[in-house]
């Protein structure tokens, strides 16, 4: 036999609280009624009432009896066949009362049935599906499934409260187990990425130290091939230093930064002439509290892409560099925007150049603008990117200030 569900339970539940008084009371009602109505009645002793008062005005007829006498007798002799009549009449009430009662009892008491048997219904229905429904959200949120868009089932505005709880807790949830993952992903990413650098760097330096004997004891004709082993470790080193770069978060104490003139050098440190470049500070942007080191080689990684994809274009291109202040959660933040005209980055690319060892670049690591993104938010802020092919891209970098006062003036380079 299949247990009823919640609604089922609800309705039987409700159904009951509603009949089984209801039937008490009518039980109740008609045995007080059939005990009482004999007590009450009169019948027996109005019917003893009449054969005596006949017998007393037979009694009297038989003498000799004035005219007033005469009527006398004769009205009451009225009242009793009257009081007869009506003896009669509520004995027949009395005999046939309690099964009448009953009659109207039990229809009492399939309206009230019925009637309670609608309300059960409404309220269980009202009750039962929300409760179900959040039951099986409850169950989605437990498997990290997506919620059901659809519209919400009927009922008190209070279950619409807890529906737009529960989205939100679901949302929360998932953010929170895909940081999670991030993190774990990240963390393994960094420390392979450490090994890497130490693997790298080991045999690097008594390499190069080979490589600087042999330029200068080695015959002109094997010039051109120490050149390449030169230019080739030198490759080897400065991805040794991306690696170790990316597998270390920054360390040691905060300071406050100006981004303002972190931007006007780097960007004049990284784009070369005779490539065209601008930096705009705002008047009122506040200082931001962080890593001068750690900020300045995610900006200059940034902007190294900016000149490679103008120059993957063809032609000397445009870098644009903005610094303003922006919000952040509800705080001051500064915001740096790095902007250019180059190929740009298709849309199905676009998501994935945060991560590490994706690159479509010969000879690249992919790790340039992982080191940033991870730079920015071990300093709790945020990026994203904006590209259209065949236009340029548009990265963006916000910081939450410090408040440690601001920084002026606008340049261009």
């Amino acid at each position: 036999m299949t247990p009823l569900g919640f609604r089922g339970r609800l309705f039987v539940i409700l159904l009951l609280f509603a009949l089984l008084p209801s039937l008490a009371l009518t039980l109740a009602w008609s045995s007080a009624v059939r005990w009482a109505i004999p007590l009450v009645g009169a019948s027996g002793a109005v019917e003893r009432l009449v054969t005596t008062g006949e017998g007393a005005i037979a009694a009297a007829r038989g003498h000799q009896l004035g005219p007033e006498e005469r009527a006398a007798v004769a009205s009451h002799e009225r009242a009793l066949r009257e009081s007869r009549l009506r003896a009669q009449q509520l004995a027949l009430v009395q005999r046939r009362a309690p099964a009448a009662l009953l009659v109207l009892a039990l229809l009492v008491l399939g309206v009230v049935a019925l009637v309670a048997s609608r309300v059960a219904g409404h309220l269980s229905r009202n009750l039962g599906r929300p409760l179900g429904e959040l039951v099986h959200w409850a169950e989605l949120i437990g498997r990290g499934e997506p919620l059901p868009a659809g519209p919400p089932r009927r009922g008190a505005p209070e279950f619409e409260v807890l529906r737009r709880q529960m989205r939100t807790m679901a949302t929360e949830l998932a953010q929170s187990r895909a940081q999670a993952l991030e993190a774990e992903r990240l963390a393994a990413l960094r420390e392979t990425a450490r090994q890497v650098a130490h693997e790298l760097k080991n045999p690097l330096t008594p390499i190069r130290f080979a490589v600087s004997r042999l330029k200068r004891e080695i015959p002109p004709e094997l010039a051109e091939s120490v050149e390449v082993l030169e230019v080739e470790t030198e490759r080897l080193e400065r991805m040794a230093r991306s690696f170790s770069q990316f597998g270390r978060l920054p360390e040691g104490l905060r300071a406050p930064v100006d981004l303002g003139e972190l931007v006007r050098y780097t960007t004049r440190a990284t784009v070369p002439p005779p490539m065209e470049s601008a930096v705009e500070v705002d008047d009122d942007v506040p200082m931001v509290r962080g890593h001068y080191d750690a900020l300045a080689r995610a900006v200059s990684n940034v902007l190294i892409n900016a000149v490679e994809a103008c120059r993957d274009r063809g032609g000397d291109g445009a870098v644009r560099v903005s610094v303003r202040r922006a919000s952040l959660a509800e705080r001051d933040a500064v915001e740096v925007t790095v902007s250019d005209n180059g190929v740009g980055i298709p849309p199905e690319r676009i998501a994935r150049i945060w991560e590490p060892y994706v690159t479509h670049k010969p000879g690249g690591t992919g790790l340039g603008l992982a080191i940033a993104r991870q730079t920015v938010l071990a300093h709790d802020g945020t990026v994203a990117a904006e590209s259209e092919p065949g236009r340029g891209t548009r990265i963006r970098i916000i910081l939450p200030a410090s408040g440690a006062g601001t920084n002026g003036a606008q340049s261009h380079g």
